[in-house]
């Protein structure tokens, strides 16, 4: 039987176990509190409190890791570097953000695009990516990179907020998003173990980018809801954290994962994928 350690039980980890068969994989995974492992072990998993945890099962084939650096680097490598050099892990995954690289003024960008970031998020991610990349160079250990752009899925998309009416259409000249169904991403994660390629990075990222106020837009028409009106950029009154994803104005190209993992997507636009969620009661 595989073995699978989630470093971290979030949104896109809990859409890769949904795919997984219980009967072929055991299944571990950490969360930061008492609460949320305890959650982990009510689905029937093995959950563990990060900052208790004192090894990586010797078990253990895969790995995913979701945790976000923090000021001193990234908190599983600071912990478990070692642990990782002397296990047989067949296939690891690093979730990292396509905020690595950059700005580039709403241009098409490919995983050979400088890395460049230029928010503080962004350049804790780089540091990490190379951190992990280290990890594979130095001492062969099978890491993948997956730079993941704006995610939604089911309980997280812009269906929601046109009904709960915080919805919003913030209008910067030239912004383009690209973004990814959460069920892609563990579409992609399966292609890559199924066609490991270690020390390669992946863009995570739809055919389709777009300015966001499209997807509003378009998420009330659905609904059969009034568009909520233009809010210009400079009067949105952002928080900090969203402020911050307007700093960035790029095309993601994804035609690495069609040609090296041979993935087809399941939702290839915010429109088949946002017509899907209306049509699941459970958007």
């Amino acid at each position: 039987m595989k073995h699978i350690q989630f470093f971290g039980f979030g949104y896109s980890a809990q859409a890769l176990v949904r795919h997984l068969d219980p009967a072929q994989w055991r299944i571990s995974g950490t969360s930061r509190t008492k609460v949320g492992a305890a959650a982990i072990s009510a689905q029937g998993y093995e959950g563990a409190v990060f900052d208790e945890l004192k090894e990586i099962a010797e078990s253990v084939t895969h790995i995913v890791s979701s945790v976000p650096p923090d000021g001193e680097g990234d908190p599983v490598l600071r912990r478990f570097a070692a642990q990782l050099r002397a296990r047989n892990i067949q296939w690891l995954a690093y979730l990292s953000t396509t905020g690595v690289y950059g700005d580039h003024a709403g241009a098409w960008i490919d995983e050979e695009t400088a890395l460049t970031p230029n928010t503080d998020r962004g350049h804790r991610r780089l540091v990490a990516e190379r951190d992990w990349l280290n990890l594979h160079h130095a001492h062969g250990v099978p890491v993948h990179l997956f730079r993941l752009a704006g995610i939604y899925g089911p309980g997280r998309n812009q269906l929601r907020s046109v009904c709960v009416g915080s919805a919003r259409r913030v209008i910067k000249p030239g912004q383009v998003f690209s973004r990814i169904h959460v069920d892609d991403i563990a579409g992609i994660l399966l292609a890559s173990m199924a066609h490991p390629y270690p020390g390669r990075a992946y863009n995570v990222a739809d055919d389709e980018p777009c300015p966001p106020q499209d997807v509003v837009a378009y998420a009330a028409e659905l609904l059969g809801k009034p568009i909520p009106a233009d809010t210009p950029f400079d009067e949105a009154q952002l928080s900090p954290m969203a402020r911050s994803f307007f700093a960035d104005s790029k095309r993601v190209s994804n035609a690495r994962v069609k040609t090296e993992l041979g993935y087809t997507f399941t939702y290839p636009n915010y429109r088949v994928g946002l017509r899907a969620l209306r049509d699941n009661l459970n958007a």
